[in-house]
């Protein structure tokens, strides 16, 4: 029996750890080939080790326009086309109203936001040249709908992300190119692990996670969002197109109805 992914080439930024990783994982299970995109050649390399046959490593720095068309092209070069897209690579640092300036919001935007459209941009001309379908999922956050104080400049950078979605979901969908954002809650990665320690928190900080934070007991793992990038990047979610999916262990909206007063 065919995998749904059989026959599919798909490019996966930031995928040598977390979310990136989990969702590499999947894709190659279910039949795809990857294209792992790692901040160094090295990186990559050593996740293609890690995940076995079927991917296959590039690297650069996203922070750096030219790199998006160039892992496209990297893609097609190595497999001889590509059908999808998995724009996840981020950065989160913490920078409120004080900290903010022209430097961090250039650094923030560059990477979360540029850097998406470009590589969007570069695998579109690839879908029209190869005269193709294509899905393109892109990781938002839940911050992109207001965010927290100390993430100001991270959740702008994450909101832009929903009207890019949206505005090439409606001028593509004739060409049948699916785009979908999806606004990823709190998960437990090893960079939100880092992340929690270097603020303080003790070694098990997961175990103590308020209700209102995590209903469900736990925070989200990563391999439960590669299930949702993988359904939406695949033909089965198609013809639909635009969304801005929730991947959250609560409704945003009416969300303080299932907290703990």
């Amino acid at each position: 029996m065919a995998k749904r992914f059989s026959g599919h080439v798909i490019l996966v930024t930031g995928g040598t750890s977390g979310i990136g990783f989990a969702t590499c994982r999947k894709l190659l299970a279910e039949g795809a080939k990857v294209m792992v995109h790692g901040l160094t050649l090295a990186d990559a390399r050593d996740a293609v080790k890690r995940l076995g046959r079927g991917a296959k490593a590039v690297g650069g720095d996203l922070g750096n326009p030219k790199t998006c068309a160039r892992i496209v092209a990297a893609t097609v070069k190595a497999f001889g086309r590509i059908d999808g897209l998995a724009n996840n690579a981020g950065i989160y640092p913490r920078h409120g109203i004080e900290q903010a300036d022209e430097e961090v919001f250039d650094r923030l935007f560059h990477i979360n936001t540029r850097a998406p459209l470009l590589c969007a941009k570069a695998a579109i001309e690839a879908f029209r040249t190869q005269k193709s379908p294509g899905s393109i999922v892109t990781i938002g956050s839940i911050n992109g709908w207001t965010g927290l104080s100390e993430l100001l400049v991270y959740s702008m950078s994450k909101g832009a992300l929903m009207t890019m979605t949206r505005n090439l979901a409606n001028s593509l969908a004739s060409e049948h190119i699916r785009l979908t954002c999806l606004n990823v809650g709190w998960t437990a990665t090893e960079n939100e692990n880092r992340t929690q320690l270097a603020e303080g928190r003790p070694l098990d900080w997961m175990s103590k996670l308020p209700k209102s934070s995590a209903p469900t007991g736990k925070l989200l793992d990563p391999s439960e969002i590669a299930a949702h990038v993988c359904f939406w990047l695949s033909p089965e979610s198609a013809p639909v197109t635009g969304q801005i999916y929730e991947a959250e262990q609560f409704p945003i909206i009416g969300r303080l109805n299932t907290q703990e007063m």
